[in-house]
C-alpha cells in the first residue's frame, strides 16, 4: 500500500509527499532525513493522506495536490 500525506509545519505551510510507510517517513521528516523543505519548515503533524493500491497512482495524486493552492488543500483537508 502506498500513501500521499500532507504534513502541516509549524510555520502554518503544508508539505505533500508520498510513501509507503507513513510512520517512518513522518520520524524522517522529524530527524531532518526527510525532503529538503521540511529541513527548514519543521513539520508538527500529518493532517491528512490517502492510501493507494500502486505506487504510480500515489505519485499522480501527489502531483494533483501539489498544484492545489493553501485554500483548496484545505478544503481537501476537510472534507
Amino acid at each position: 500500500m502506498y500513501f500521499v500525506y500532507i504534513l502541516e509545519c509549524i510555520d502554518g505551510s503544508y508539505y505533500t509527499g508520498s510513501t509507503n510507510d507513513i510512520t517512518k517517513r513522518f520520524k524522517n521528516h522529524i530527524n531532518g532525513k526527510g525532503g529538503r523543505y521540511t529541513r527548514s519548515h519543521k513539520p508538527i503533524k500529518v493532517i491528512y493522506k490517502e492510501n493507494f493500491k500502486t505506487k504510480s497512482d500515489a505519485l499522480k495524486r501527489e502531483v494533483q495536490i501539489k498544484k492545489l493552492n493553501k485554500k483548496e488543500k484545505l478544503i481537501l483537508i476537510n472534507t
